[in-house]
């Protein structure tokens, strides 16, 4: 902020998920300045009216807000602490939010450099897609301070309708690598499932039109994960019954889903190992329900 109103938002990086992200930032009051190494992919926002810089560095003379969405760790420590980079020109008290999925380390040893300068770091991975970004409905994990948070609330806001403060720097980027390790496990499981389709003469494009639809319904994976804790639930507890019910279907789903791979002669590691803990993992422990026991 200015005393005359919002700053302008800086914005690194205009590729798949940076430019629609920096589309949504064009109706930011405070006003939009961008930069790309590709001159050609700053030019419809430049005619939609933002400013554009050269370099980082450029650019950090304009922003006290910048955000960047570059491809990897290198790059990302280029355009923050590199020869033209922010570092070079930004004025203690700006923030540089990168949107990048990095390491957290990374992420925690710019946010010390940052601090020498009197600059702000945040890890802000956003989840969502290019979709999301341009219906300005991503969700933002952000690592840093409460401060820092403040600052990048009212920005974030053009382009996600969910900021969830995970905690400090590095903390972002954590959550965004849980988030994804349930993402990808779920693509490894959903090319599973195609298999046993596949293998029992079904068509996987109706499976596929059938799992869209009931997700919608019931919410995926996510509709589970609703509790504060992992642990064991104790007697009494408000989800022991739901739980309890989750694992009594799922058990026996998935045993009846091996059953039928192992008549098809097709493995289904994934079915197994989630046999083995899913009631374990919903605290509910698991059923005697394995061929062993039964």
């Amino acid at each position: 902020m200015t005393e005359t109103g919002p700053a302008p938002v800086g914005f690194i990086g205009l590729g798949n998920m940076g430019a629609p992200m920096a589309r949504r930032l064009l109706e930011w009051p405070g006003g939009l300045v961008v930069c790309d190494v590709r001159a050609e992919a700053a030019l419809p926002f430049t005619e939609a009216g933002a400013g554009s810089a050269a370099s980082p560095a450029g650019l950090a003379e304009h922003a006290r807000v910048i955000c960047v969405t570059v491809i990897d760790d290198a790059q990302v420590i280029d355009v923050v602490t590199g020869p033209a980079g922010i570092l070079s020109t930004a004025a203690p008290g700006t923030v540089i939010a990168v949107h990048s999925t990095i390491s957290d380390r990374t992420a925690e040893n710019l946010a010390a450099v940052c601090a020498d300068r009197g600059v702000e770091f945040v890890d802000a991975p956003v989840s969502g897609g290019a979709p999301a970004a341009s219906r300005g409905t991503l969700a933002v994990m952000v690592g840093g301070s409460d401060a820092a948070l403040e600052s990048v609330r009212g920005p974030f806001g053009c382009f996600s309708d969910l900021i969830v403060h995970a905690g400090p720097v590095g903390a972002g980027t954590r959550m965004k690598l849980a988030r994804n390790l349930l993402h990808f496990v779920a693509f490894t499981a959903a090319t599973e499932a195609q298999r046993l389709a596949e293998a029992a003469g079904l068509s996987i494009t109706e499976l596929g039109k059938v799992v869209r639809h009931s997700d919608a319904v019931t919410g995926g994976p996510g509709a589970i994960m609703l509790r504060e804790t992992t642990a064991a639930i104790p007697a009494g507890d408000f989800w022991l019954p739901i739980l309890t019910h989750v694992r009594n279907l799922g058990e026996k789903d998935l045993s009846l889903a091996l059953e039928l791979g192992e008549r098809l002669g097709l493995p289904l590691p994934l079915a197994g190992l989630a046999l083995t803990h899913l009631g374990d993992g919903l605290g509910v422990g698991r059923q005697l329900f394995d061929k062993e026991a039964s």
